[in-house]
């Protein structure tokens, strides 16, 4: 699946890279669209501890039933 950031920078996410991130959390497989959803379009972009930024956003809690 492929998508745009907020800033317009291309996001890739493949199978093989989704497969890893569902593995650590498995809570996370029914909202691989939320996820790309986030990217495109954040409520707010965070910085982490590294300097990276986060995509952030609130879902539903019934999205994760």
């Amino acid at each position: 699946m492929n998508t745009a950031s907020k800033n317009g920078v291309p996001i890739r996410l493949p199978e093989e890279r989704w497969a890893h991130i569902v593995e650590e959390h498995p809570e996370m497989a029914s909202l691989q669209t939320a996820v790309l959803e986030t990217v495109g379009e954040p409520q707010w972009v965070l910085q982490g501890g590294e300097g990276e930024l986060m995509a952030v956003r609130e879902i539903e809690k019934e999205r994760f039933a």
